[in-house]
């Protein structure tokens, strides 16, 4: 982990404020950082830890193959500033060879075994320990890799290993933690193949946060399916990868010192990490005089870590049966030693605090006060202790909330004490003061229907004789500090006000009441969308009355019979005329107004647009088309052609440019302005000719030597001329109109003699029309 590992269990004042003990706690914590040699380096590592277990799920007797399920348990800090987990992991599966080397097993490709990343979760700080705060800078997340894979039963081990570079660049213990990767294994002997053995699974992770100078005891221990014996040992990590290939630091990036090597060409043993010696080693990785012991036979973990830092620890674990090992298992871990002091606080809800943490409480009218516990963290609160002083004697309580009864008006002390006798404690010191009664109340009058201030007044009453402030909240739309105010509200409802009062010794008590405040308004105002329209005339009713709301009963009536109960109406006029509005308004309790609008709205008369077209079909030959307007109580002509040419007249004529559907519209305007709208669509057919002559005379003199057809072909497709002899034998074809028969065969071969030649024509016309023309060509030479 980076500089976030070294916990500010800082310890509060007794008798210091919360907020100042919050700054105070967040100087410490920088502070403790500084000291430790650690800062947010933003190229810090993420690596803490990992292991490798097997589990086994079945043997294949005929083939000698046994299949495992394998977990990889990946473990990164989460605000370390490195890469998140791989995913996905590439993993070496690797069998001894008889001279005791290792080489990869072959799967396709010869390629590594790639394993997605199946869950990643966090782990909770350690909570054990009542003097251990994690500040919420710690983080350990947890990946983990799940696969299965077949194995043939062999004579010697498997190795199972995962590689990954780099570790936390703070890790005290060893050498160059920020160029030293991490490898996870497990071994599986051949006996454990043979049997179908599943590796032990360590039971606990290991605590996050430990405390320096306090004993430390953690339960290492696994569990075994089988019910093999385990043995427990410290051990070296070992290394996997190294920053190679990196842009920073370039070199091969698929080697064994690349950031994520190739299990292909990295196969074990690997080298273990190098401890700082001669303080650290892997039997005594906190350092220190006294080195931590783990139990050989049970994994618990004792000792006293004796300096701050962060540190790699291995943990081995060999299994045996009936005195023969048949496996082990390797897991590395971080431990974050930090000074480990106060969890405890005591506080209690309080009117306010003073000389640091004296919890002052003010009683107004009541003998009996129930004092409300705000101690923390209550997970490390073992008993409460309350002491209070009450005419000399003491009265002591142990519930966590206590009701007290004072003899009468006065001053008393008290002492609430957390923990008491044990390491984690604290202690609040009590002030109380009990004080004669204060009651708010008041009163208020206004006239019910019209919409005016509402006066309020107040009759609020304390035994000390002195009222010290008014704070009237008038339903969150307005507040006044006036002892008796008026205020008038902005809309109507039943609206809640409170008023707070306060007296001289700080007391304070509070007085809800509701006003029915439903007035009609003192002037109607209306605004319509438009005062003229055209028929039918659709016109917008804007109600800026005020005050109304939904609750109100309206009655709007619009001149020609019409009515609405809306607020803001839209109402439609059908017929030309001049009307007068009306509005009634009558609020929920009854009060009434209303108002009249005379000849408010003007509906004008609309023209009708219509228009008629000659000729009926127009087309390319004939595209000038003359319009005549059929339009009703129309005075203005607008014609507007395929939405950019306008035209204006009455009966205006317009020569299409082209063929094809055309767009007309006419607008026309009444006498009043109202228009209206009129659109046709004219179709301007495209059309195509073609003529054949009867004769030519190929005789070379330059005149008519050529059999030639004429014509308008434009929009005409796939055309075709031929000319057939008596024999019917085709002498010409030709698919170009401009080409022509010059009485020659195919115009390149024997003259043709005099006669008279049929001449077939075939084209698709402009609109996809099919055209077949039938003629002669008489040849005289």
């Amino acid at each position: 982990m980076a500089f976030q590992l070294n916990c500010s269990n800082l310890r509060y004042s007794s008798f210091m404020s919360i907020r100042s003990t919050k700054s105070a706690l967040l100087f410490l914590l920088l502070s403790l950082f500084s000291m430790l040699g650690f800062s947010p380096d933003l190229e810090a590592r993420h690596i803490i830890g990992g292991e490798f277990t097997y589990e086994c799920i079945g043997t294949d007797t005929v083939n000698g193959i046994v299949t495992y399920r394998f977990v990889l348990k990946v473990y990164r800090d989460c605000y370390g500033g490195g890469a998140d987990f791989d995913n996905p992991a590439e993993i070496g599966i690797y069998e001894q060879l008889s001279d005791g080397t290792y080489r990869h097993i072959r799967v396709p490709g010869n390629n590594p075994i790639r394993v997605s990343l199946g869950s990643v979760s966090r782990i909770d700080p350690n909570d054990a320990n009542p003097c251990v705060i994690v500040p919420p800078s710690v983080c350990v997340e947890e990946g983990v890799y799940i696969f299965e894979y077949p194995l043939p039963i062999i004579d010697g081990n498997y190795v199972i290993a995962y590689q990954r570079c780099c570790r936390n660049n703070t890790i005290f213990n060893i050498l160059e933690p920020w160029d030293a990767g991490a490898a996870y294994t497990v071994d599986i002997t051949p006996e454990s193949q043979r049997t179908c053995n599943n590796s032990p699974v360590f039971n606990n992770f290991p605590p996050i946060v430990i405390c320096v100078n306090e004993e430390l005891e953690f339960d290492h221990s696994a569990t075994d399916a089988e019910g093999d014996q385990l043995v427990y040992e410290f051990c070296a990590p070992l290394i996997g990868g190294g920053p190679l290939g990196t842009a920073t630091n370039p070199g091969n990036s698929r080697g064994c010192d690349g950031v994520i090597p190739n299990p292909v060409f990295c196969p074990p043993p690997y080298d273990n990490v190098r401890f700082v010696i001669p303080n650290y080693s892997a039997t005594n990785p906190l350092g220190g005089p006294t080195p931590l012991t783990i139990d050989p036979n049970t994994g618990m973990i004792r000792g006293t870590p004796t300096q701050s830092g962060q540190f790699v620890v291995g943990v081995c674990v060999k299994e045996y049966r009936n005195g023969r090992l048949i496996g082990s298992l390797r897991r590395d871990f971080q431990f974050n030693v930090t000074t480990c002091t106060q969890t405890v606080y005591a506080e209690l809800a309080s009117d306010s605090i003073a000389g640091g943490q004296k919890f002052v409480i003010n009683s107004c009218g009541s003998n009996t006060v129930l004092f409300k516990n705000l101690s923390y963290d209550e997970r490390f609160i073992q008993n409460y202790k309350w002491i209070f002083d009450i005419n000399g004697q003491q009265e002591v309580f142990t519930e966590r909330d206590v009701e007290v009864t004072f003899p009468g008006l006065g001053s008393y002390t008290g002492t609430m004490i957390l923990n008491e006798g044990l390491p984690c404690s604290d202690t609040a010191l009590i002030s109380v003061n009990v004080y004669p009664e204060i009651e708010a109340d008041f009163d208020f009058t206004y006239d019910t229907c019209i919409a005016g201030p509402v006066s309020f007044q107040d009759l609020s009453f304390t035994g000390s004789g002195t009222l010290t402030s008014w704070n009237w909240n008038f339903e969150n739309s307005g507040r006044a500090s006036a002892q008796s105010p008026q205020f008038r509200f902005p809309d109507p409802g039943n609206k809640r006000v409170v008023l707070q009062v306060r007296d001289v010794n700080n007391c304070v008590d509070t007085a809800v009441r509701n006003v029915n405040w439903f007035p009609v308004p003192p002037l109607i105002i209306i605004e319509p969308s438009t005062s003229v329209d055209c028929a039918p005339a659709e016109i917008s009713f804007k109600n800026l009355s005020s005050p109304i709301d939904e609750t109100y009963d309206i009655k709007w009536e619009f001149g020609d019979g019409g009515t609405s109960d809306e607020i803001s109406p839209t109402y439609i006029y059908e017929d030309p005329g001049v009307y007068s509005i009306n509005i009634e308004i009558t609020s929920p309790i009854g009060c009434y107004t209303d108002a009249f609008f005379p000849n408010r709205i003007t509906v004008e008369e609309s023209p009708f647009a219509d228009f008629s077209y000659t000729p009926e079909q127009p087309d390319g030959f004939n595209p000038t088309v003359q319009f005549y307007d059929e339009s009703v109580n129309a005075a203005s002509w607008q014609w507007i052609i395929n939405d950019k040419d306008v035209l204006f007249g009455r009966n205006p004529s317009y020569t299409f440019p082209d063929t094809g559907v055309q767009k007309i519209e006419l607008i026309v305007f009444h006498p009043s302005g109202c228009p209206d709208t009129a659109i046709q669509y004219i179709d301007v057919v495209p059309k195509a000719t073609y003529f054949l002559p009867n004769a030519f005379t190929p005789n070379g003199d330059g005149k008519n030597d050529v059999f030639v057809g004429a014509g308008s072909l434009i929009g005409v497709k796939g055309f075709e001329l031929t000319i057939w002899n008596r024999w019917g034998e085709m002498v010409f074809q030709t698919n170009d109109p401009q080409e022509g028969w010059n009485g020659r065969v195919n115009n390149s071969g024997t003259l043709s003699p005099n006669g008279v030649y049929p001449v077939i024509v075939k084209y698709i016309g402009p609109r996809g029309e099919p055209i077949s023309l039938q003629g002669f060509a008489t040849l005289i030479r």
